[in-house]
């Protein structure tokens, strides 16, 4: 990287809103989506008579694990001993519980005024804050009430209520009778356990991980906490086999695992799918000589992308900014042989960026795909239109998601999934795009186009575990060095709306700020409150917000679209997004809207701007990693800006800090389906 000197010199969540007018947004549409293909696979899943299996010849722990499962879906208790024997080490470590924002879900009525009264007065008597009454009713139901006077610890599934606070709460309404040997906690912090794994995006846990977490909370019994959560139907329980038995008597090698329903039917349901488009011929919409002559047009890995898509149902294709340049000639040779071919992204931004590469409005986000909002609709039967589907960042898939994607295809379509590898991974559960990379179930087209320039050096670099210097002629890389986080924000403020625009020509709205967390002394909070008073400053009139603000609106868990504040009415906050006008209500704006001239890398990723400025302060070197950091300095298009505070922790994230694990069950999941999988 440069010399340190001027351009001068040269980890949260939330919830849709309805949109404009009396429309169904695209975060209503998207959910009624999801809910009406998750009915899908839930008749699917019922229409499987048989126990759950993941290899034969099972003995010991494997067979007692089934013994388990069977007794499970019989009505009763499975039996003690498959969590007696010795738990063997962990192949990963246990996860810390990682909590999002609190997410309050769009779609279902709101609770009766009734209920919200009841559990009102059964919080108030438990101590609880009596703002959790509508949530709390929200995520219980209509018995909510009841519930908690009969398992105050159910308070725990209102997001944003942590361990303690349930106990306190159960304390207050059990008396003596409360404590933390209760068999009730134990099944409701297991089940608050895997809620925390899924949000660090893990699909399942080891039970030697789980029991672990367990035991950090203080749960005295914690084999019979996860037994107890299985026998009622809170969380499933899985053996896979691993490796293959050395002989006839010897013991089948499994690994016991326990996850939610909601995320072992999605990867269940993905895996299906993906068998499915890889096991099925394509449809015979073109003659092989068209796709010869469209492969022959085109160049390098653009060619190879259009030959694998040609006679394969799924392929994977990975690369950079550059590699954009082969899905598109993909496309529009599907287009030229009269094929229904679409593209999606991760994010409007992504969409208007990719969608000047392709011929006619053949581009979508992925969630407007699956909402109806944008794309080609779904014909009779309930599939999407295509013939053909592009899904660019591919590496943001989670599994529930994927597993709507896979499950909209209809029989004969093809799926190429696009992206880079080297960026973060979903914010949901799952590494999909990872594991079918490991897997390779199917064609796996590596782009030989390289990014251009000194950022494309740079991130290349980083992509292997390299920090290179680079040459930057044209200041396309600049590193600030600071000595605290004071010097951290006033460094960045004066980069965004002074230094960049007068020696490089990128005004302030061009140039988007990139930081590790919300919190801390050089957070997206700090950052976004000096950047306002400084390039718009306002009184905040609307619940903080004024007409000119850059936002980061989030309509569902996962998902950030930048906008612009352009004003407030009766209905609530105006934005614009993308060239959308979105309006969202009073009651929404705290969840979903923050300031957006900081970003994390995560709300970045499926976004480029014209500059970028990455802060790193001194706190954020347990954040670092390779990922995180090749995703922040991709972001830039013309020019990065490093406000650097680390010292030689930045070169050794790069170096010595890959992805953190993430247990998954898709591989073993879809081994079995694959060709050749019985010989």
């Amino acid at each position: 990287m440069s010399t340190p000197e001027t351009p001068e010199e040269p980890r949260s969540a939330d919830d849709g809103t309805p949109a404009e007018g009396a429309q169904v947004s695209e975060a209503e549409a998207e959910l009624a989506a999801q809910r009406l293909e998750r009915e899908r696979i839930e008749r699917r899943k019922a229409e499987r008579q048989g126990p759950i299996e993941a290899g034969a010849k099972l003995s010991g722990t494997a067979a007692d694990l089934l013994a388990a499962v069977r007794a499970v879906e019989s009505g009763e208790k499975p039996p003690a001993t498959v969590f007696e024997e010795a738990r063997p080490a962990p192949r990963r470590p246990a996860p810390e519980p990682v909590r999002r924002a609190p997410v309050v879900p769009e779609g279902p009525a709101a609770p009766a005024e009734g209920t919200v009264g009841e559990v009102r007065e059964v919080l108030t008597r438990g101590g609880a804050p009596a703002a959790l009454a509508a949530p709390a009713a929200a995520a219980l139901g209509e018995d909510a009430a009841d519930l908690l006077r009969e398992d105050p610890w159910q308070l725990l599934r209102v997001p944003g209520v942590r361990p303690e606070q349930a106990d306190g709460f159960a304390r207050a309404l059990l008396g003596g009778e409360a404590g933390p040997d209760d068999e009730r906690r134990g099944r409701a912090l297991t089940v608050w356990l895997l809620e925390q794994a899924a949000a660090a995006g893990h699909t399942v846990l080891e039970t030697a991980a789980l029991t672990e977490a367990l035991g950090r909370q203080g749960v005295l019994g914690p084999e019979d906490a996860v037994r107890n959560a299985i026998a009622e139907g809170d969380v499933l329980v899985f053996q896979d086999a691993v490796g293959e038995a050395v002989g006839e008597d010897e013991e089948q090698p499994v690994r016991v695992l326990v996850g939610l329903e909601r995320c072992a039917l999605a990867e269940e349901s993905l895996a299906d799918g993906l068998a499915r488009l890889i096991n099925s011929a394509p449809k015979q919409d073109g003659a092989a000589e068209e796709w010869e002559r469209a492969a022959s047009a085109a160049e390098g890995s653009a060619a190879d992308l259009i030959r694998a898509a040609s006679g394969h149902g799924l392929v994977l294709h990975t690369g950079g900014e550059a590699a954009l340049a082969e899905p598109a000639a993909l496309l529009n040779a599907a287009h030229g042989m009269g094929l229904r071919a679409w593209a999606a992204t991760h994010s409007p931004v992504g969409r208007e960026r990719f969608a000047s590469r392709v011929d006619g409005p053949a581009v979508a986000t992925v969630a407007g795909l699956l909402s109806g909002a944008e794309g080609p609709g779904r014909d009779p039967e309930g599939a999407l239109a295509v013939d053909l589907l592009v899904v660019l960042d591919a590496p943001q898939l989670d599994v529930e998601t994927a597993a709507l994607l896979s499950e909209s295809l209809p029989d004969g379509a093809r799926l190429v999934l696009s992206g880079d590898p080297a960026v973060l991974w979903s914010v949901g559960p799952g590494r999909v795009f990872a594991d079918l990379l490991a897997a390779r179930a199917c064609p796996q087209i590596a782009s030989r186009r390289p990014d251009p320039g000194p950022l494309g050096e740079l991130v290349s670099g980083i992509g292997v575990g390299e920090l290179l210097q680079v040459e930057a002629p044209e200041k396309e890389v600049v590193i600030v060095p600071v000595r605290d986080a004071g010097e951290a924000v006033h460094r960045t403020v004066q980069l965004v709306a002074d230094s960049v625009p007068r020696a490089l020509g990128v005004p302030a709205e061009e140039t988007q700020v990139i930081t590790p967390g919300h919190g801390g002394a050089v957070g997206t909070r700090v950052l976004n409150a000096a950047l306002k008073e400084r390039l718009n400053p306002g009184p905040g009139r609307f619940a903080g917000f004024d007409p000119g603000d850059r936002v980061a609106w989030s309509p569902a868990p996962g998902r950030t679209l930048p906008g612009r504040v352009v004003g407030a009415d009766g209905q609530g906050l105006r934005l614009d997004c993308a060239g959308e006008t979105v309006v969202v209500p009073r009651d929404r704006v705290e969840q979903t809207v923050r300031h957006g001239w900081a970003l994390t890398a995560h709300q970045a990723v499926g976004a480029r701007w014209p500059a970028a400025v990455v802060v790193l302060p001194g706190d954020a070197v347990p954040a670092l990693s390779r990922p995180w950091i090749y995703t922040a300095f991709s972001r830039a298009d013309r020019h990065l800006s490093v406000v650097h505070g680390v010292d030689q922790a930045l070169q050794r994230a790069v170096a010595e800090v890959p992805a953190k694990p993430r247990t998954t069950r898709l591989p073993v999941l879809l081994a079995p389906q694959l060709p050749g999988a019985a010989d």
